[in-house]
């Protein structure tokens, strides 16, 4: 069965990448940020219920997308094999087709994971990596998964796919402080025309409205561009940018961003994918298969 219910999630996974390419970089992410909380059990897919505000609600997922498209394979995999298939694993397998069809790396997934019954918005908060983080901060949340430096450096390539909203990164362009004290002023480690670009994508500091690419020109193929942007200073978050101002991270960026071994980028993505969708799993006889993914039975 585990074969077939691959087979289905890829065709469906194919229509919708088909009709929307954008989708690929947002259900990577549904994936990450389930991975980071609770582990891979899809505690991000549930819904809030009375007074209990579940991890979808919490602010920095506010933006996720791509919980229609998970149903929607739900769906065909409860009416093939009903009960068999997680919602944790439905979510990690449509995220390896989403980079694949991306014309990206293929990874094995093992499946069998189960699904939790706890989503916490403050677990959200307290535990995914901030986009305005640097490196010490995001290798200890990293750490805490089981995951390493080069982890770090290596999943931050998925910003090679998606789109991210102003609030994300206007800090950046509008709220920076020199060591003199002066404030409000653009992050020094942005190149300034870089900068003076998303300015006028992003009037304000708490523009709503707009997005940018997070991989200016290539946001819907998973490729090394990202890492040539961050060498150039070109990176949008700050925890793009704090790549360079690590030894271990930079030497990792620089090398990729040669463009001369994205066989090798595609084969560490891939391995840091699996160790990622082993974070936290619940087996056996933990959790449950939920036959929708946003409700527990």
């Amino acid at each position: 069965m585990p074969r077939h219910a691959e087979k289905i999630v890829r065709q469906e996974m194919a229509k919708f990448i088909a009709a929307t390419p954008s989708l690929a970089g947002p259900l990577l992410r549904l994936h990450f940020h389930d991975c980071f909380v609770r582990g891979c059990d899809a505690s991000v897919l549930l819904e809030s219920t009375d007074g209990k505000v579940a991890e979808k609600d919490a602010k920095p997922n506010k933006s996720l997308r791509g919980f229609g498209s998970v149903e929607r394979v739900k769906a065909k995999l409860e009416a093939a094999c009903p009960g068999i298939v997680s919602c944790a694993d439905v979510l990690t397998l449509m995220s390896r087709d989403a980079v694949v069809l991306a014309k990206g790396p293929f990874w094995p997934v093992a499946l069998g994971r189960r699904d939790g019954r706890v989503s916490r918005a403050t677990e959200a908060i307290n535990e995914l990596p901030p986009a305005s983080g640097d490196v010490p901060l995001l290798a200890k949340i990293f750490a805490s998964k089981g995951l390493d430096l080069k982890d770090l450096v290596v999943l931050s390539g998925a910003h090679t796919l998606g789109t991210a909203h102003c609030p994300s990164f206007t800090d950046r362009l509008y709220n920076t402080t020199s060591e003199n004290g002066t404030s409000g002023l653009v992050d020094p480690s942005l190149d300034s025309e870089y900068a003076d670009k998303l300015r006028l994508k992003c009037k304000s500091v708490d523009d709503r409205t707009m997005l940018s690419e997070m991989d200016p020109g290539s946001f819907k193929t998973f490729d090394t561009s990202y890492y040539r942007h961050v060498a150039k200073r070109r990176g949008l978050f700050r925890s793009d940018a704090a790549l360079l101002f690590d030894a271990t991270t930079n030497d990792y960026v620089q090398r990729i961003a040669t463009g001369k071994f994205d066989g090798e980028f595609f084969r560490d993505f891939s391995e840091s994918m699996i160790k990622m969708g082993d974070v936290g799993v619940l087996t056996g006889a933990e959790g449950e298969i939920r036959k929708k993914c946003y409700v527990l039975n």
